[in-house]
């Protein structure tokens, strides 16, 4: 198990890297969702936490993939990406499924970005 700590000026948060669904950013906030749909909110923005995230996971950071301004998503619970629609679905399949609205652009990346890693998978 690989945990991410957040340290903020009132608390330490320990969170399961494999738990979290998606981080959405609000400002200078980051609203992260957990598998068992709990919201925590982290005086923390995007950014900050996208670097948190490459530098105290490393290597295994790739599991969570920034998608446009306001998302970073575990690549782990992508169910369907719709670039027409402007919606991603994420879900485990059995507890919890939402449905986020993200541009075109950033689905088409994301998309591309998939793609590429399932290739990459199949030709090793």
């Amino acid at each position: 198990m690989e945990y991410l700590y957040i340290n903020t000026r009132d608390e330490l948060i320990r969170l399961d890297c494999s738990k979290i669904v998606y981080m959405e950013g609000d400002g200078n906030y980051t609203n992260i969702v957990l598998v068992n749909k709990q919201k925590t909110s982290v005086c923390m923005n995007l950014s900050e936490m996208q670097r948190l995230i490459s530098e105290s996971l490393r290597e295994r950071a790739s599991i969570f993939a920034r998608i446009g301004k306001r998302f970073i998503v575990n690549m782990t619970f992508i169910y369907k990406v719709q670039p027409l629609h402007q919606s991603l679905v994420v879900t485990d399949g059995v507890n919890f499924a939402f449905q986020l609205g993200i541009s075109k652009e950033a689905l088409r990346k994301l998309k591309d970005l998939m793609i590429q890693r399932v290739n990459n998978n199949t030709n090793q």
